[in-house]
């Protein structure tokens, strides 16, 4: 092998070992982050790890929102086919509401409970804010 040759095979060979190793220090971080979403019926079945941080999603269920002192307040939540109590203390958004979709983010506790550090209430797809639908009502008299 001529020693321009070989001299083009250690550089091609140094920049994929580089880029082999950025990508795994890449996926190390990327996994450190990231934060699994279950469903109430996956929660019912054990599937979430106990300590790590998740995700759980569902419908707030009508009548289970009791508030305790201060700002702790537990609810219940439904994919309709489970239900998974989640325990919150802190202030709720303001789209909170029973029947209404929302996300919390939190861990298992020992004892099993869902303890929420965050949560996060979703809208309805229709939503519009109030000076958003009068501008648009002002541009298009007649709708859109």
């Amino acid at each position: 092998m001529n020693p321009k040759r070989k001299q083009r095979l250690i550089i091609i060979l140094g920049i994929v070992f580089g880029v082999s190793v950025a990508a795994a220090l890449i996926g190390v971080a990327l996994k450190e982050n990231i934060n699994l979403y279950f469903s109430p019926t996956q929660m019912a079945a054990g599937e979430a790890p106990v300590g790590k941080t998740i995700r759980v999603g569902g419908l707030v269920v009508a009548g289970s929102v009791t508030r305790g002192e201060g700002l702790t307040v537990a609810f219940d939540v439904t994919d309709t086919k489970a239900v998974t109590t989640i325990y919150f203390d802190g202030i709720l958004p303001d789209l909170f509401r029973e029947g209404q979709g929302i996300i919390a983010l939190g861990k298992i506790d020992q004892t099993g409970r869902f303890v929420a550090e965050e949560v996060l209430a979703k809208h309805d797809e229709e939503y519009m804010p109030p000076e958003v639908q009068e501008a648009i009502d002002k541009a298009h008299p007649g709708g859109v």
